[in-house]
């Protein structure tokens, strides 16, 4: 039902391509901002702009000021994908995101609340027991608030434009291409987590991260057509970026922020920081998740046909 209501919209498969593309370019004039001020940074400093590395970014402006710019782009993705789906597709963002009357809020509470507060326990729980050696109490309260200030505002943003578009959007534009549920829910995750191949983690870690990213577009692709509706997905990625700002930070991370507590260990990634998550955590979420909303017939919400209804008889779930 979730993805099947794309066809009360101008659903050809093309507007997708050039929605996306609108976001995109929207996006890119979002980054404006940060180019001008990399640029002002490196005269400043009596620097070439031709000597430029872009993998110099993260220490080259205060942290506070480069988070600010760089999550600036998604409000300019934001606009963007109103305008594809408003003009272009002569859609509502409601219909995009869910396929109940309206935005369910407590749904994203619940999974915000459920996510930040477990996310937020396994952190402490290995700074003060596991590996509190690999910590370094980082917390200025002056620098702290006004990051808080940046992360509350734009965080929910950033990840509720990358829900929008890759759980809501694509996932109907795909979903209405192939007629079924399995290739959206692949083709998102895939494109989802490849999108993350730029990030400084990927340079520390190894491309094998990809694995996790692509592993986590999954899990938020199947709460999101079990459940018709993106809402546990915004909540879950909301919280799971900015609890993750506010609480700990890297020097190799793509958020380096003026947390509470720095991670100062030597970056690794074993197999059993990708098994723990994707086979373990994530299942059991999904378990949890189902039990709390009563999810049922998994094979046809999962793998099975789109067709297209007349439209007496689309409903809306309550």
């Amino acid at each position: 039902m979730f993805i099947a209501q794309a066809y009360k919209a101008q659903h050809d498969f093309w507007r997708y391509l050039v929605g996306s593309l609108i976001i995109f370019v929207a996006s890119i004039i979002g980054q404006i901002p940060l180019l001008v001020a990399i640029i002002w940074k490196i005269l400043q400093d009596g620097g070439s702009v031709e000597d430029f590395d872009e993998t110099a970014i993260y220490s080259m402006l205060e942290p506070n000021l480069l988070l600010f710019l760089l999550l600036i782009s998604f409000v300019f993705g934001f606009i963007g994908l109103y305008f594809a789906v408003k003009y272009l597709h002569k859609q509502t963002m409601k219909a995009i995101a869910t396929a109940r009357k309206k935005l369910d809020w407590k749904r994203i509470w619940f999974a915000f609340v459920f996510w930040g507060v477990l996310s937020s326990g396994m952190v402490l729980l290995d700074y003060f027991y596991l590996s509190p050696g690999d910590y370094q109490f980082n917390f200025e309260p002056k620098r702290f608030a006004i990051l808080a200030v940046i992360a509350i505002a734009l965080i929910p943003i950033q990840t509720s434009l990358e829900e929008y578009v890759f759980r809501g959007y694509l996932m109907q534009g795909f979903g209405l291409l192939a007629k079924n549920k399995w290739f959206p829910l692949v083709m998102t995750s895939l494109i989802f987590g490849l999108l993350h191949i730029a990030n400084p983690e990927i340079d520390k870690l190894g491309y094998i991260l990809l694995v996790y990213y692509i592993g986590t577009g999954l899990f938020l692709g199947i709460m999101t057509l079990m459940d018709e509706g993106i809402e546990l997905a915004l909540g879950f990625h909301a919280a799971n970026n900015l609890f993750t700002a506010l609480l700990v930070t890297s020097d190799w991370t793509a958020f380096q922020t003026h947390s509470i507590l720095k991670d100062i260990a030597e970056p690794e990634l074993t197999m059993i920081d990708l098994v723990v998550p994707l086979f373990v955590l994530f299942p059991i979420l999904l378990f949890i998740f189902s039990k709390v909303y009563k999810w049922t017939n998994w094979k046809d919400k999962l793998f099975g046909k789109i067709e297209e209804l007349p439209k007496e008889d689309y409903k809306i779930i309550e």
